[in-house]
């Protein structure tokens, strides 16, 4: 049984991930480190082509000088005796990519847009730095165990000190391209989010926003920008996302967004309307506890109580005892018996009333005139009766 290969000395080589025009991708193990890495391989009918040479260790120099958690992480370069293979080490994402995502069917509207900021900001990064990625497409977007993306696959990237296309050359994959790159016009940022927008188009739709398979059809398309309105092909796409989108692919580049930081605070700016419940709040139920009301508040209202159940007390005591009490019968009044005396003077005394309800009047009693004397003194007789 022949031992795995070793990529410079250290990484050995497993299965095939994935194959690209100039290269292809294995998954590997880093026998130094313990982790698993991919290492990306020049085809090997390209190693006598010095331009793709030049491009493989361009790649490895940008993407390298490029840290920023939205871009794959290269780790190592080199090439590989005895044929001096070029070969790049980068960190193994576990995840899929977005070509694959996309082919199961259209994505969440809030996956997509997470997806469009997480590659705008790898692309801000290589921007500020003065690299354009130049491919920047659904296979060249990965995912990391987190589900952040991860934008890869700089090997054909343009960096402002250096130019490796010649006059009227064009890179890139055809259905992503601006209508000025079909043209044949210097790269520019704005051709980086013209390819972010086509993405997110696909990305929501699950097509291609110029379908045409044939190139001519294809550049006739992009070029008149024949392409059926967002919201018309995906009618839950709110018009926030759909207008940052399309103006992303607009044909002229002056409308489209200055830059990878601009376009993606568009994204994140717009959010479909919350919309405002309303029915009724609902009722409260029987268990529910009210919270006390405040001190004052409180006062106030344990004093108007007391008062009330003191005149309702009053009135039911005045009640109690009109019920319990007879009407008062007045008594007749006694008679006098006038006596004459040889006085005219006369005295009163008054005996008291019975007893009676409180609420009765008293009745007045008169006494007979009398002589002066204790009252039990005998008339006397006039005089001349003896006769």
């Amino acid at each position: 049984m022949t031992s795995p290969e070793l990529i410079g000395g250290r990484y050995e080589l497993r299965g095939v991930l994935g194959r690209g025009g100039m290269a292809e991708v294995h998954s590997a193990w880093d026998v130094r480190l313990n982790r698993p890495v991919a290492v990306k391989l020049l085809h090997p009918s390209l190693l006598g082509d010095p331009d793709s040479r030049t491009r493989f260790e361009f790649e490895a120099r940008a993407a390298a000088g490029l840290a920023h958690p939205n871009i794959v992480v290269v780790h190592d370069s080199g090439e590989q005796p005895p044929h001096g293979v070029p070969f790049l080490v980068m960190e193994q994402l576990p995840g899929a990519s977005l070509a694959d995502e996309i082919a199961r069917g259209p994505l969440p509207v809030p996956r997509v847009r997470s997806v469009l900021a997480d590659v705008l900001a790898g692309l801000g990064a290589a921007h500020a730095a003065g690299i354009l990625h130049r491919d920047v497409k659904p296979a060249n977007v990965l995912f990391a165990e987190t589900g952040q993306a991860k934008l890869a696959d700089f090997g054909i990237a343009k960096s402002g000190s250096a130019s490796l296309t010649r006059a009227g050359q064009i890179f890139g994959t055809m259905a992503y391209l601006s209508p000025e790159r079909i043209a044949g016009r210097p790269a520019t940022p704005a051709d980086d989010l013209y390819a972010v927008g086509a993405m997110g188009y696909e990305a929501l739709t699950g097509a291609m926003p110029f379908p045409q398979s044939e190139p001519a059809a294809l550049v006739r398309a992009i070029a008149a920008h024949d392409v059926v309105p967002l919201q018309t092909a995906r009618p839950d796409v709110d018009a926030g996302l759909a207008t940052v989108i399309e103006r992303a692919m607009a044909p002229d580049p002056s409308q489209r967004f200055s830059s990878a930081a601009e376009m993606r605070a568009a994204l994140l700016s717009v959010r479909p309307a919350t919309r405002v419940m309303t029915a009724p709040p609902l009722p409260m139920t029987t268990g529910a506890v009210l919270p006390p009301p405040p001190p004052d508040r409180r006062r106030r209202v344990m004093g108007g109580v007391a008062a009330g159940a003191a005149v309702l007390l009053a009135l039911v005591f005045v009640i109690v005892e009109a019920t319990r009490s007879s009407p008062a019968t007045p008594s007749p009044a006694a008679t006098t018996t006038p006596t004459t005396t040889t006085s005219s003077t006369t005295t009163t005394t008054t005996t008291p009333p019975p007893t009676t309800s409180s609420l009765a009047p008293a009745p007045i009693q008169t006494e007979p005139r009398r002589g002066p004397g204790n009252g039990n003194d005998k008339p006397k007789k006039p005089k001349g009766d003896d006769d």
